[in-house]
């Protein structure tokens, strides 16, 4: 670092992500090790907490250290007089969020929007006609993506289908506190299929489950999203959507990269796929 202090080079990029206890955020982050290893580059972490206000501060820092670049799931959309700063100090950063017309930076992520369609559909298929979807924070892009996709195909193709969206923190807590919500009420006003923004919520609707003697998936479905290793661990095994993390966090260093070698301004924009990995968290039923 003091190299870098004296010579305006450091070998060191930032790594802003929301909670490294979220087993998705632990093979994103080690993709992006991986790499920057590779390259021959250090990796400084920063869990920014879902705080804008401290995920400016890790920004901060970060200039101030003279940090290649910065990769960085945003909390929230960074407003025009943010990113201006930001590029104003020379710094470049690669977003793990949804291209946005509004931002200014590069991006990689899955696409989330098509994981909610298919989650949609999975569940109308199998006779699921109430539906609900836990979600976390409104303001984070990803999750709002995946809610839009999975809402809006229900719309389109289940006419005599009904959803409910509930809000917590997208933490196993939060999925824990909206079952316990649901849980508490009359069992005829359950949802038959839930479907979670990510996996950690997913496994606190588990955990809410066997607290109250519910069982998955003879009482209700669940179909979370994001596929880390826990999920083919639980039980019973989840239901989830699949998306490629390790590859997404070593996509994303290796473009902060080569557009620092280059300099080239024009942001850029990658979208990999996703796919459903069926377990046993699911059952079809009867329409009656």
């Amino acid at each position: 670092m003091a190299r870098g202090l004296a010579t305006g080079i450091s070998n060191m990029v930032g790594l802003i992500i929301s909670d490294i206890r979220n087993p998705y955020f632990a093979e994103v982050t080690r993709g992006v090790e991986d790499a920057a290893y590779a390259a021959g580059c250090d990796v400084m972490l920063c869990n920014s907490d879902l705080k804008a206000q401290r995920q400016m501060s890790y920004i901060d820092s970060l200039i101030e250290k003279r940090a290649k670049g910065i990769v960085m799931n945003s909390v929230s959309a960074l407003s025009r007089r943010e990113q201006s700063y930001i590029l104003d100090c020379g710094m470049q950063i690669v977003l793990l969020n949804p291209h946005s017309q509004r931002s200014l930076f590069s991006t990689v992520c899955a696409d989330n929007e098509q994981g909610g369609r298919i989650a949609a559909e999975y569940l109308l298929a199998n006779g699921h006609r109430r539906l609900m979807h836990f979600t976390g924070p409104r303001e984070h892009a990803n999750l709002k993506l995946r809610a839009k996709g999975f809402i809006k195909r229900i719309q389109k193709l289940g006419i005599d289908a009904e959803v409910t969206t509930l809000s917590a923190e997208r933490t196993s807590e939060g999925g824990y506190e909206l079952a316990r919500y649901l849980f508490s009420r009359p069992s005829r006003n359950w949802p038959t299929g839930i479907f979670t923004a990510n996996d950690a919520m997913a496994f606190g609707v588990i955990r809410a489950a066997m607290d109250f003697g519910v069982s998955i998936p003879d009482d209700l479905s669940l179909v979370g999203f994001d596929d880390v290793e826990l999920a083919g661990r639980v039980h019973p095994p989840l239901t989830t959507m699949s998306q490629p993390k390790y590859q997404i966090g070593a996509t994303a260093l290796q473009m902060l990269l080569r557009r620092v070698s280059s300099g080239v301004k024009e942001p850029e924009h990658i979208t990999f796929g996703v796919e459903l990995v069926e377990r046993q968290s699911c059952k079809p039923i009867r329409v009656v």
